[in-house]
């Protein structure tokens, strides 16, 4: 890994001889640019407005442009006259909390490495003391022309170096949010709360550029003469909903069947009983329609179990019947007795008179 910056690291009294090497890579793929009629090459040359020719580089100088238009130069030496005493030198200026910091002032990250054996032991002193206090330094340093900002952190067995913009240079985000007053139900909230949940956490590692890997194999294609087999991507199909309550139940159904999940889960009302005031899901377009066979069965279905139930209901009745007849057969024979007694009765008061 080759450096980009040599210097030493500033810790109060102790000086830290350390090399900057890059922490990240752009793993895109590089174009050129031709000529579509014929193949050739397109370049960029540096060419001077009065001679009207390219210029060396060696030539080649800077000047800043006024309000008029004006071109004013400035040399190596007016830089070399300013004040910059972090010019080769990542003096730290205090330790804070990671927590202090706003993400969008992060910039580009880089390794810091040691120059000789003598650097080893105060490296490894503001190694540890970071990692104890829990903290992170802020520290300035001079690159490319600019003193910059700094944040120093450890990975792993080594200090890295995050490039901090200037707290001035970040925008306040004036004018971007929505300007629309509006409301958001607990519901609305659970549900979201829900789809969260559902969709998990992933291992970053896990994660591919899947659009990188089709180019390279596109360009590997190009490169051997063969024709490009990749097959377009699928495009995402949109979602016919009524509201956001109902692009939230749908989500999260659609998030539970990619898991395998039962979709009537995550609070959603039965089909058929929409609570009231509650929209409704209408069919996502581009999906696969059930095959005719299915629905054929599916419309069977309700018909044999009303043709089930018909039957059960007769059975039932018939042997509702009997019992019927039983209980109404019972209450005339009592209903004789009854009388017989009364007759006994009345025809024995006779006799005694």
């Amino acid at each position: 890994m080759r450096s980009i910056w040599n210097g030493n690291i500033s810790f109060g009294l102790v000086s830290i001889p350390i090399k900057i090497y890059p922490a990240t890579e752009d793993h895109s793929i590089s174009f050129r640019q031709i000529h579509t009629r014929d193949g050739g090459r397109i370049r960029y040359r540096k060419v001077c407005e009065l001679e009207d020719s390219p210029v060396e580089s060696s030539e080649i100088g800077r000047a800043y442009e006024d309000a008029d238009g004006a071109l004013v130069p400035i040399t190596d030496e007016d830089l070399a006259a300013l004040p910059l005493p972090t010019t080769h030198t990542l003096e730290i200026e205090a330790f804070i909390s990671a927590a202090e910091i706003d993400p969008l002032q992060m910039g580009d990250a880089y390794y810091l490495g040691t120059t000789g054996a003598a650097a080893a032991k105060p490296y490894t002193l503001l190694r540890e003391a970071l990692k104890r206090s829990e903290k992170v330094a802020i520290a300035k340093y001079a690159h490319r022309g600019r003193e910059r900002l700094g944040m120093l952190r450890v990975v792993g067995d080594t200090i890295a170096l995050h490039r901090l913009l200037w707290p001035d240079e970040v925008r306040e985000p004036a004018g971007v949010a929505p300007k629309e007053k509006v409301t958001v139900k607990p519901a609305e909230l659970d549900l979201a709360d829900t789809l969260m949940e559902t969709l998990g956490e992933v291992d970053l590692n896990d994660l591919r550029d899947d659009y990188h890997e089709a180019l390279e194999e596109l360009v590997a294609a190009k490169v051997s003469g063969a024709t490009p087999t990749a097959e377009p991507g699928e495009r995402p199909a949109g979602a016919q909903v009524v509201d956001l309550m109902a692009a939230l139940k749908e989500s999260v159904r659609s998030a539970k069947e990619a898991r395998g999940e039962g979709a009537g889960e995550g609070g959603e009302a039965p089909e058929g009983e929409a609570e009231e005031g509650e929209a409704t899901v209408h069919e996502l377009r581009g999906r696969k329609k059930a095959p005719a066979k299915k629905a054929v069965s599916a419309k069977k279905a309700p018909a044999a179990a009303k043709r089930g139930g018909t039957k059960t209901a007769k059975a039932a009745k018939s042997a509702e019947e009997p019992a019927g007849k039983k209980q109404t057969g019972t209450k005339k024979a009592t209903a004789k007795k009854a009388t017989a007694k009364k007759q006994t009765g009345k025809r024995g008061t006779r006799t005694a008179s």
